[in-house]
């Protein structure tokens, strides 16, 4: 059997197996003989170089998915001023195309990526190639089609789900401690069912070992903690042809848009900034503040301004001052772990 053909195999008897308690321990084992098999598919040649050849740039980057011919170009040249190709017939965007969104001081790498159909993570249409990229993202932007957008986005996700990419989610809070002996001992603060648990750490060979677990959706938690090659991206949901048609059903935060009349265009560019969670930071040589700033995430702490401007800082650093929301006055002496705030300004002391 081919490694495509496995994988239907274990997708349909999963579908087919009844879940129940009697079957709770099956059903995990064959979820983790699925998930080696996708790996596979995640690591193996992505084959093409229009792929590797796009370097991410900018402040961060923002992946583009949709069907085909649903206006992911058009969007894009709305957003970024980009002249790309489009048509009204499928595949019109054949490799991907960057351009790069310029708001609140962030420089924004938008792409522009071929159309994804169903079976995409699969190889069908080049999208294996294509959601490849998707995992180097900052933020995945759905552009779907107003006729039906809930069945295209549960497609989509799917699609990208099994190249290994969880949307809108943090990894989980589980650890695996690997020993010699003393078989497997759960550490649970949440329920779960240690016999599923131990079911797929065996399917992994993993016979000894201590796993701590503070958090717990199921057993797919465990497996792509085990996997260790999952990427979690935050997701922004845009419906196209809001000048044709705008659905009456849809979520409040999807955001209807239009490429021909310019509607929204203004809120997208906003929703994708904060979801982005970018913060700007200011940084000052002596009376100077330089007037454009750092884009760096939210959380973000002096020794992450040291490294944007130079590693040496880091190593020369002596201390900080820092003037904002961050600090009780203007000028407070800070060290490398002050975590900072939208809009402060940092001044590096560094050793001579």
């Amino acid at each position: 059997m081919s490694l495509w053909e496995k994988i239907k195999a274990i997708e349909e008897e999963i579908r087919n197996t009844e879940k129940n308690k009697a079957t709770e321990k099956h059903l995990a084992q064959l979820k983790a003989k699925l998930a080696k098999l996708r790996r596979e598919v995640i690591s193996g040649k992505k084959g093409g170089s229009s792929v590797e050849s796009i370097r991410k740039s900018g402040d961060a980057r923002v992946v583009l998915i949709g069907f085909p011919s649903v206006g992911k170009s058009s969007l894009v040249s709305k957003l970024t001023g980009v002249k790309t190709k489009s048509a009204y017939y499928a595949f019109t965007t054949l490799s991907p195309i960057p351009g790069t969104l310029h708001y609140q001081g962030a420089k924004i790498q938008i792409l522009d990526l071929p159309g994804i159909i169903e079976g995409a993570s699969m190889g069908k249409g080049k999208g294996k190639e294509v959601i490849a990229i998707a995992r180097s993202a900052d933020l995945i932007l759905f552009l779907l089609n107003p006729f039906d957008p809930h069945t295209e986005l549960e497609v989509l996700k799917k699609e990208l789900y099994n190249m290994g990419i969880r949307l809108d989610r943090e990894k989980p809070n589980i650890r695996i401690e690997k020993k010699v002996s003393g078989g497997i001992n759960v550490v649970s603060t949440v329920k779960v069912n240690e016999d599923e648990i131990k079911a797929v750490l065996n399917e992994y060979r993993i016979f000894n070992a201590d796993v701590i677990i503070n958090e717990y959706r199921g057993v797919e938690d465990l497996i792509d903690v085990i996997e260790g090659n999952r990427v979690y991206i935050p997701s922004l949901v845009a419906v196209a042809k809001a000048d044709i048609h705008i659905p009456k059903n849809i979520p409040k935060q999807w955001i209807p848009v239009s490429s021909f009349t310019g509607y929204n265009i203004e809120v997208l560019k906003q929703h994708i900034y904060q979801r982005l969670n970018l913060i700007r930071i200011y940084t000052k040589k002596g009376n100077n503040v330089d007037p454009e700033p750092l884009m760096l995430k939210k959380g973000a702490k002096v020794r992450d301004v040291c490294l944007a401007v130079h590693r040496q800082l880091l190593e020369k650093f002596k201390f900080a001052r820092v003037w904002g929301n961050s600090v009780k006055y203007g000028g407070q002496r800070v060290g490398l772990d002050h975590v900072l705030c939208d809009n402060d300004t940092v001044e590096i002391v560094a050793r001579v």
